[in-house]
């Protein structure tokens, strides 16, 4: 029996049966601006759900995506996730997201935080609510014309050590930094969340 609970840190966590993650460090709250476009307006915000997925022999899943659009030629890591569709449950979105983009069906573990960050070029600011996420079993993906056409998506299943690499390597580009910049602290908060309560 698993059920939400809610510390005093607003650390939203999953019980499983004996297993009580309530104590683990409070949520990140991170802005980050966009230093690889100059600014000239923001005209939107998209309410974004993401995860830091895992197994329990240690593997993370990323999805990686190669790009030849209007912010340039490049191939990137980056979690798996989504917009939040109207009047839907951050949980169940991510959840959704999850099915559609790597065929996982996973158990929430803790909202590790949001952070919110901007794309200059689209006049766009994201923020970002990211999940931690341990997978329970895998089927079949559900990905859009454009995720398989114009973005290429395939999944990733890296080491935390090698996902590391991998987002510095991307890093290479204007796109690829803006998106280390926004998760690598995010996958070294999830590592130390894992540590903390060994899963």
């Amino acid at each position: 029996m698993k059920f939400p609970v809610e510390d005093a840190h607003n650390m939203t966590a999953i019980m499983f049966e004996d297993e009580d993650f309530t104590s683990l460090k409070p949520e990140l709250n991170l802005e980050f601006q966009d230093t690889e476009w100059p600014f000239e307006y923001t005209d939107h915000d998209r309410k974004i759900v993401r995860a830091i997925v895992f197994d329990e022999d240690g593997h993370y899943y990323f999805v990686r995506a190669v790009r030849d659009d209007d912010f340039g030629k490049a191939t990137l890591i980056e979690t798996a996730g989504g917009g939040v569709e109207s009047g839907e449950e951050l949980t169940v979105a991510i959840k959704r997201e999850l099915r559609e983009e790597l065929g996982a069906e996973v158990d929430i573990i803790c909202k590790i935080g949001v952070v919110s960050d901007y794309y200059n070029f689209i006049h766009r600011h994201n923020i970002n609510n990211y999940y931690l996420c341990r997978v329970s079993s895998f089927g079949e993906k559900n990905l859009t014309k454009d995720e398989v056409e114009r973005f290429h998506l395939s999944t990733l299943k890296l080491s935390y050590e090698d996902a590391v690499k991998e987002y510095e390597k991307c890093s290479i580009t204007k796109l690829g930094r803006l998106v280390a910049n926004r998760e690598l602290p995010i996958i070294r908060r999830a590592k130390e969340i894992i540590d903390e309560i060994g899963l």
